[in-house]
């Protein structure tokens, strides 16, 4: 404990551990857009799950360079780290949550629009593939882009917004901040 937090009361270390750790100055909006973000990702895999069944149509063409075809993700992007059994599930869950929390904790403490809103995609894309993982036991991916003998990985929306996040986040890295001494 530091010598000035020695002689605040209770009420005001709480406050301040709220105001630092919990919620900040974009939080409502990172909580908006992270929240938006999960809605979206597990509408479209429930519709395509159970609505559309893409499971029995195999390979859907959209439009000549997307295809929507069903593919189960035991792993992280691009497959790495393949878990399929229930203790690499249960890992991979829990390395979701902290990476959350601390994504959260980052855009909680953020003094740039920017960065507090690619953070939330980011939190939207992981918990949208957290949630798969906890209720499949695999992400769902359906996307798949393709130009001519180009193949790109199959995706879904969570892995969008997390490469959206990802892309706002090294604009911002290049871009002078409010306390930069570039003017």
């Amino acid at each position: 404990m530091s010598d000035s937090d020695q002689g605040a009361s209770p009420e005001n270390r709480q406050t301040d551990f709220i105001g630092r750790w919990i919620w900040g100055r974009f939080s409502a909006l990172v909580l908006s857009i992270a929240a938006l973000g999960l809605v979206l990702d597990q509408a479209s895999k429930v519709w395509l799950l159970q609505g559309f069944d893409l499971a029995s149509r195999g390979s859907v063409s959209v439009i000549p360079t997307i295809d929507f075809v069903l593919v189960w993700n035991y792993g992280i992007s691009y497959g790495l780290f393949q878990q399929e059994s229930l203790i690499g599930r249960w890992l991979l869950a829990l390395f979701t949550i902290g990476a959350t929390i601390a994504l959260w904790i980052w855009a909680v403490r953020s003094n740039r629009l920017l960065t507090a809103a690619s953070l939330a995609l980011i939190i939207g894309g992981a918990l949208g593939n957290g949630v798969d993982r906890v209720a499949y036991g695999a992400v769902v991916d359906f996307v798949h882009f393709s130009i001519g003998d180009f193949s790109w990985y199959v995706f879904n929306l969570a892995d969008v917004w997390i490469v959206l996040g990802a892309a706002g986040l090294l604009y911002e890295s290049f871009t002078p901040g409010p306390n930069s001494a570039v003017k």
